[in-house]
């Protein structure tokens, strides 16, 4: 049975060396003011702490300032250039984030921030009276939302652990890390977003957050991302070596490629296509955002991909080509699996057999965007109203349309 232990954060805090005399002595002085006695009611309360613990705590300050020094701030450190800066591995000060190296890390930033939106912001009415419904929705239509939400609702918070334990973490450019937080905030949007769809249409959340436990479509999708990113949240894994900047290039695939470049995409569809129908237009307007939200995510994740290839040129080798190949055709060959446990007969104008189209289009784009050979010549995108929502043929330059396209909650069309 799969479990999340992998993310057990108890052992993610690293050992720290025991406190210089000086530190302990400023933590007493502190204590002091803190926890010092209130003064008896007959007399005036005052906020200034004592005249002992004032001596104390500067006396601690100027022994700092000369001799126990800053250690970890270098001081009189000649100032970061951007020729210093790297992804991984970099010796740069990571505090300091500009001069930027990776302009369009900051701009990915930025248009995050621009693409806000929140999940109350839409209105489930509509989607409780058609889920409440006897005729509302076909048992088929039924099943598609049930996995839908018990797949990306525990998917999500994979993603969001690989980000907050290891990614960030193992990812040395600071821009980049700016990015990765805003990232970490939309994974949690999207955790409330499901939430919220699963308590606004009164499902058995026991049901659909143990889908990844009991339902083996899902079950090996979820089973496949945590063994190929297990590294990121292990907290004694390092970069350093050629054999460990492999594994983690091996697991940003596997996270950005697979996991956020594939296994997102049938659920995406299926659920947009319904609202394209008028089913369900609460829950496809939020799988519209978080689509939006996703489609920046593996951009940005490509980017950082190739240019870990662009910097460590050493690591991208003929046989780790054929790896990377080959975990594409794997994910692309779950989702398939999980479309025809999803539509075992035809529904929403789609079949498991256009599915399986539209996700050999979609592994050539990811393999063509990671510099590699098509797997699945000819392939063609079944879907066309897929591209006028999301053209995925756009994910290159997505970041050069304006700010100004986007919207807030609530301001889609389905026209």
């Amino acid at each position: 049975m799969l479990t999340w232990d992998d993310y057990n954060q108890e052992d993610s805090v690293a050992a720290t060396a025991a406190p210089e005399p000086a530190v302990v002595a400023a933590a007493a002085a502190a204590q002091e003011v803190v926890t010092a006695p209130e003064p008896a009611a007959s007399q005036p309360a005052s906020a200034e702490p004592s005249p002992e613990a004032m001596q104390a705590a500067e006396a601690v300050i100027a022994n700092m300032d000369a001799s126990a020094g800053v250690k970890e701030l270098e001081m009189g450190a000649s100032r970061v250039s951007v020729d210093e800066k790297a992804m991984i591995n970099c010796r740069a000060d990571l505090n300091q984030l500009v001069p930027f190296k990776y302009d369009w890390a900051w701009q990915k930033y930025l248009d995050g921030c621009a693409n806000h939106w929140m999940p109350q912001e839409i209105n489930m009415t509509a989607d409780v009276a058609t889920w409440k419904s006897s005729d509302g929705l076909s048992e088929d239509e039924r099943r598609i939302v049930m996995r839908s939400l018990g797949y990306f609702s525990t998917a999500d918070s994979l993603v969001a652990n690989n980000l907050v334990l290891g990614i960030y973490r193992l990812v040395t450019n600071p821009e980049c890390r700016q990015y990765l937080l805003r990232q970490a905030f939309e994974e949690a949007i999207h955790t409330h977003a499901y939430q919220y769809c699963i308590e606004s249409l009164g499902m058995d959340e026991g049901e659909v957050f143990n889908m990844y436990r009991e339902v083996p479509s899902v079950a090996k999708k979820a089973a496949w991302s945590i063994s190929h990113t297990h590294e990121l949240s292990d907290p004694n894994f390092s970069t350093g070596t050629i054999e460990a900047d492999q594994q983690l290039l091996r697991n940003l695939i596997g996270f950005y490629g697979v996991t956020e470049g594939i296994f997102f995409y049938c659920g995406f569809t299926q659920i947009l296509s319904m609202g394209r129908r008028n089913k369900m237009t609460g829950v496809a307007e939020q799988f519209q955002y978080i689509l939006r939200d996703e489609s920046m995510h593996l951009n940005f994740g490509i980017d950082v991909i190739n240019q870990i290839k662009l910097e460590n040129p050493h690591l991208w080798t003929e046989k780790f080509k054929e790896e990377v190949s080959q975990m594409i055709l794997e994910g692309t060959a779950l989702e398939i699996e999980y479309a025809r446990d999803t539509m075992p007969r035809g529904v929403l104008g789609m079949n498991a057999a256009m599915m399986e189209e539209y996700l050999h289009f979609i592994a050539n784009r990811r393999l063509t965007q990671l510099g590699l050979s098509e797997q699945f010549p000819g392939a063609q995108n079944p879907f066309p109203w897929m591209s006028e929502i999301m053209d995925l043929r756009k994910e290159k330059n997505f970041f050069e349309t304006r700010v100004i396209e986007y919207q807030t909650g609530g301001a889609l069309s389905w026209d």
